[in-house]
């Protein structure tokens, strides 16, 4: 080890933000490990790192005890023999003899070297973790560098990403050296260095390309209150504007339709429905519908449940192709929604069904009242008892 060796780690530490003093430490470990594995495996060695010009020592040390408690002649030296060097030794002190192995220079070379290559690979890692960290939930471009039927890798520029097959669209076809907009779904820390789960599936793909199409939900005069979707089919979503001049629903369409447009290219025409959220539950539900009309809407807040009501001819467009409409419109708004025809509404209803839970409901209601009424009753009677009872006393 020599001063050019020295310089280089001060460089190193100063690129790449290593901490000198943990770099050392941890080559003065790995170098007594060398040591131990080459020369023996005396527990009495320390190994020295000279931090002014690079040099390593190998020493091996003795603590000074009386002569009563002496047992061990590699570990410990006797208070008599240890003045023999200094007249200055008192019990407990510490006595270093060097014994560096006049061949151990190669030796602490490589495996200092090892050991920085070690941290810088650590470091290098640190880095991308930390920097993918602040980008999870975000849309980055990257390259396909490969693709399999199971899983495909994006070079994101320091690492590279893996999109598993639930994140993929299915309709999508990956190619070696094609260019694509994914979303950071997860960053996690593994043996090999960091791992980026990568998605074109997941709702927040959508999320984020609206907040890059549109300025107004950028700087969150209209808000995307919730999103649901089918990656590759059908994509709901469910829009707010914090300002009565702006329509929520324009601004993610865009003038002629090119907001949307662009993001519908960039998912491979994947159908979008822009809604619009109110706080009105029956409301939010009627257009969480689109494109069906819709007659009635009936609200259970308490089962979070709803019944709706659209004309005969429009039952199949409510509930869509395999129910996709109807069951993103569920996954949209967060409720169980029951889809009638008008005809089978008025059909159940002259049957009395919906008399019959209402029916059901009062007697609740009524059962709940007297029960009230009944207590309130024996209350009273017991305040009368408890007058009258003071009353003769």
């Amino acid at each position: 080890m020599n001063q050019e060796f020295l310089n280089a780690l001060n460089e190193i530490v100063e690129n790449k933000g290593i901490d000198k003093e943990v770099l050392i430490e941890t080559i003065e470990q790995a170098l007594l490990t060398a040591y131990k594995k080459n020369f023996g495996q005396a527990q009495n060695v320390e190994v020295e790192f000279d931090r002014e010009n690079g040099d390593i020592k190998v020493y091996s040390t003795r603590e000074v005890v009386d002569e009563s408690n002496y047992y061990d002649s590699f570990l410990e030296i006797e208070l008599t023999e240890a003045r023999k060097i200094s007249p200055s030794y008192e019990i407990g002190d510490i006595i270093r003899n060097e014994v560096t192995p006049s061949n151990f220079g190669r030796i602490a070379a490589q495996t200092a070297k090892q050991v920085v290559v070690q941290r810088l690979r650590e470091a290098e890692r640190e880095i991308v973790y930390n920097e993918f960290m602040e980008r999870e939930s975000e849309i980055v471009d990257g390259e396909i560098t490969r693709a399999t039927p199971s899983v495909v890798y994006v070079d994101l520029g320091k690492i590279e990403g893996v999109m598993t097959q639930s994140e993929k669209i299915d309709k999508e076809v990956y190619k070696e050296g094609q260019r694509i907009k994914v979303y950071v779904v997860e960053v996690k820390k593994g043996s090999k260095g960091p791992q980026i789960i990568i998605s074109r599936s997941n709702p927040g793909l959508v999320k984020r390309l609206f907040e890059l199409e549109v300025p107004e939900i950028e700087q969150g005069i209209v808000q995307i209150k919730s999103i649901a979707r089918e990656a590759g089919s059908r994509t709901k979503m469910a829009v707010k504007s914090l300002d009565e001049k702006i329509d929520p629903i324009g601004a993610c369409v865009g003038p002629k339709g090119s907001r949307v447009k662009n993001i519908v290219d960039e998912l491979g025409d994947e159908k979008i429905d822009i809604i619009k959220y109110s706080d009105d539950y029956a409301e939010f539900i009627s257009a969480s519908l689109s494109p069906s009309k819709v007659v009635k809407v009936d609200v259970n807040e308490d089962e979070k449940s709803a019944l709706v009501v659209v004309p005969d001819y429009q039952l199949s467009l409510a509930i869509g192709k395999d129910g996709q409409n109807a069951r993103l419109a569920a996954k949209l708004t967060g409720w169980k929604i029951d889809i009638k025809s008008e005809s089978q509404y008025e059909e159940e209803l002259a049957n009395g069904v919906y008399d019959k839970k209402e029916e059901s409901e009062i007697s609740d209601e009524l059962n709940e009242f007297i029960d009230e009424e009944i207590f309130e009753s024996v209350e009273e009677d017991l305040k009368f008892d408890e007058i009258e009872d003071s009353i003769e006393e």
